[in-house]
């Protein structure tokens, strides 16, 4: 995951809470599509995991030339990448569930 994406997606959540608190809907504009910007997030993420698992099984085959280390370095980062996604899922949840209580 990078972290450009990460910086879009929290300046997008900025932008949606001051038009949320009465702020103007300029904030938003020029920005990019929040839909699409998670679901290249996810891309990422799932594309890191394919990548590590290829990798982790070409080694188990020995059919690369990919030393133990780099296998194992390529699993972490799809270990790490998959656990910030879950991260931001819980806290969109949250924030979702927030909206949802709130009394208009």
């Amino acid at each position: 995951m990078n972290i450009q994406g990460i910086d879009q997606l929290l300046s997008q959540m900025q932008a949606t809470a001051a038009v949320a608190a009465g702020g103007s809907a300029q904030a938003t504009e020029g920005g990019t599509d929040f839909s699409a910007m998670l679901k290249s997030s996810i891309d990422q993420v799932n594309s890191a995991q394919r990548e590590s698992s290829d990798m982790a099984k070409n080694f188990e085959l020995g059919n690369t030339d990919a030393s133990l280390q780099e296998v194992m370095v390529s699993l972490q980062k799809a270990n790490v990448s998959f656990q910030a996604m879950v991260q931001v899922r819980n806290k969109l949840v949250s924030a979702y569930q927030d909206v949802m209580n709130m009394s208009v």
